[in-house]
């Protein structure tokens, strides 16, 4: 199976030597993203925000990958604080349909650039844009 790195301006860049994404037949991984601003690499403030940025930067790696968050089967939630957990579940929930996806969620000592969470996806591309790639072969 030919793997494919998957880039994309609308998510911040990797800072280490690893891909913002990886293409492997149907499915999508996607790096751990943390809330970091892509034009910028500021940071919001609060977890609310802090979420919500992280799950864009998710989505834009998934867009640019053929897929969207529909495409979403597991998802892994990093926190630095777990008191934190219902704010960022409430920011979370309003990004998924159901069925949701599944999730594990984890309370670590610390981020990357201090972040207060990050969050890394597996999704499969959409059954449109399947179609579309095997129109491209």
């Amino acid at each position: 199976m030919k793997k494919k790195q998957i880039i994309t301006s609308d998510a911040p860049g990797a800072i280490g030597p690893y891909s913002q994404g990886i293409a492997a037949g149907d499915l999508i991984f996607v790096s751990g993203q943390i809330p970091a601003d892509p034009s910028d690499g500021s940071f919001p403030e609060g977890i609310e925000k802090q979420t919500e940025r992280a799950l864009l930067n998710v989505k834009a790696v998934l867009e640019s990958a053929g897929s969207g968050l529909s495409g979403v089967v597991k998802t892994t939630v990093l926190l630095k604080n777990m008191d934190d957990f219902a704010a960022m579940n409430s920011v979370y929930e309003t990004f998924f349909g159901e069925p949701c996806p599944a999730r594990a969620a984890y309370e670590v000592v610390r981020l990357p650039k201090d972040a207060m969470v990050e969050i890394e996806a597996i999704a499969v591309k959409t059954k449109k844009n399947r179609k579309e790639d095997k129109k491209k072969k």
